[in-house]
């Protein structure tokens, strides 16, 4: 398969994800009142001055939709990126050297065991100064345990490999190993688990809003919108259901377009 016909098959899936992201960056800029900015009685109907209408205060929905959505995805994707990252050092380090990697993997099994959600809640509560970096921090150590255990198993069919075992040989450093020899290897498995821990950030996270946790994620965002506003979901619904359908389809479209990518870049 050539890579422009690769690329022509990749765009529709890239295209939403890239679009709800940039929505989420430049959401602010295109706001049209302040967050604060009341457009009517509390829940007011969407009208054309506020499309989406007016939430418990009577402030404008559209406006805080728009500028709600680069907290979530700015911490969402710095998780990602680091489970991610520390996953693939820790897999490919039991798959190269299998004593260590029998003390990681029952290590993995000991952390697996503590919920992400459980482990948020009981630093959270007990550290809630620590704010949106205790966030980053509990969640990167909540979600390694099972990546790695994911990169383990995918980097010990490479690490038996002839051109492996031929560096191992030459005496090269492990950081050679892993860098330049393994992890190239293990470029599908990389997107695909980078897409699905950023959609398990994402939940976290939103989580981690909805119940008030971290208090630095903005003036607004989609999470404590959806909290605030359910009890006047009869008389207002857009103000739930915009930032509820914004958190998933962000999730699901990045994974969508991450998993395709691979795809893609596997086929070429």
């Amino acid at each position: 398969m050539t890579t422009s016909t690769t690329s022509r098959r990749l765009w529709p899936t890239v295209l939403p994800a890239a679009a709800v992201v940039t929505v989420a960056i430049v959401g602010p800029a295109l706001a049209p009142h302040a967050v604060d900015h009341a457009v009517g009685i509390t829940f007011e109907k969407p009208n054309s001055a506020a499309w989406l209408g007016g939430d418990r205060l009577g402030q404008d929905v559209t406006s805080q939709l728009l500028r709600g959505g680069w907290g979530l995805l700015l911490l969402g994707a710095i998780i990602a990126l680091l489970v991610t990252a520390f996953a693939a050092i820790l897999g490919s380090i039991a798959a190269l050297h299998p004593r260590t990697g029998a003390w990681i993997e029952r290590t993995a099994d000991l952390g697996m065991l503590l919920p992400p959600v459980l482990a948020i809640l009981l630093f959270m509560l007990s550290w809630p100064e620590s704010g949106a970096v205790g966030l980053v921090v509990v969640s990167v150590i909540a979600g390694t345990p099972y990546s790695a255990r994911v990169f383990a198993a995918a980097a010990t069919g490479v690490a038996a490999s002839g051109f492996i075992e031929a560096a191992q040989a030459r005496g090269e450093r492990l950081s050679y190993l892993i860098f330049r020899e393994l992890l190239p290897n293990l470029r599908e498995t990389l997107l695909t688990q980078l897409g699905l821990r950023f959609v398990e950030a994402m939940y976290l996270v939103s989580t981690a809003a909805f119940l008030q946790l971290p208090t630095t994620l903005g003036d607004a965002n989609w999470a404590v919108m959806v909290r605030e506003n359910a009890s006047g979901i009869l008389l207002n619904p857009a103000a739930v259901l915009a930032p509820s359908v914004a958190i998933g389809l962000l999730a699901v479209s990045v994974n969508s377009a991450v998993a395709a990518f691979g795809r893609g870049r596997s086929s070429v």
